[in-house]
């Protein structure tokens, strides 16, 4: 994914969680490393496995899928199905990948909203002494605006309907597909995400009044 640097006795790790400040993040990171010359790494931490990630997170993390490619960054690294601590985790990636940097932001979602508290960066720097930390400010407004987009997923099922599919809730001869459906707040109608695994990948349409929207997404060829 990256390209050979100049500078190999430095390298950074920007660490992001779910959020729109992670973008940002790793574009401070990118801008770092490239006056340095030195290689950079995405991580992100979570307790879930990667299969049971909701619409959201999975949109996060295709977007930052193409931003390491398109900044091309060393590595881009998912630690699903985390039971440790994350400090814990980034320790090992820091020491496996001899980073000298580590950028964090200084609010976050879940288990990492501590970091605005203070206690989560004092277990880094007790975990980590080899390491320069660099905490970005992030405005909390930018996530409140996209909080709250889908209600909570529902168990869910893909029925061939003519020449298209439309989503239903109910186990029946005719489904196609089974997953997990986030209908958008504020609607009447069942618009929203249908989030799926095809293929050993997680694969997601979006569906209008219970029709797929692009039946041509189904074979997951691209999430979206």
């Amino acid at each position: 994914m990256g390209k050979v640097k100049g500078r190999m006795d430095e390298s950074i790790l920007v660490c992001v969680y779910y959020g729109p400040n992670g973008e940002r993040l790793i574009r401070r990171g990118h801008k770092i490393a490239a006056i340095m010359d030195c290689p950079l790494y995405i991580l992100t931490v979570d307790p879930l496995p990667y299969d049971e990630f909701d619409a959201e997170k999975s949109e996060y993390i295709d977007r930052w899928k193409e931003l390491a490619e398109e900044l091309e960054v060393e590595d881009f690294l998912i630690r699903d199905n985390e039971k440790r601590p994350s400090a814990k985790v980034i320790k090992e990636v820091a020491h496996t990948h001899n980073i000298t940097q580590i950028i964090l932001g200084q609010t976050a979602q879940s288990r990492w909203e501590e970091i605005t508290k203070g206690s989560f960066m004092n277990v880094l720097l007790r975990e980590i002494t080899f390491v320069d930390f660099h905490v970005v400010s992030v405005d909390r407004a930018i996530k409140d605006e996209i909080d709250g987009m889908f209600e909570k997923g529902v168990r869910a099922y893909l029925v061939e309907d003519g020449n298209g599919f439309r989503v239903n809730f109910t186990l029946s001869k005719g489904v196609r597909f089974e997953g997990i459906f986030f209908k958008e707040i504020g609607t009447d109608f069942n618009n929203g995400i249908f989030k799926f695994m095809s293929n050993n990948k997680m694969c997601q349409v979006h569906i209008t009044d219970d029709q797929v929207t692009d039946p041509s997404l189904l074979s997951c060829k691209t999430a979206r």
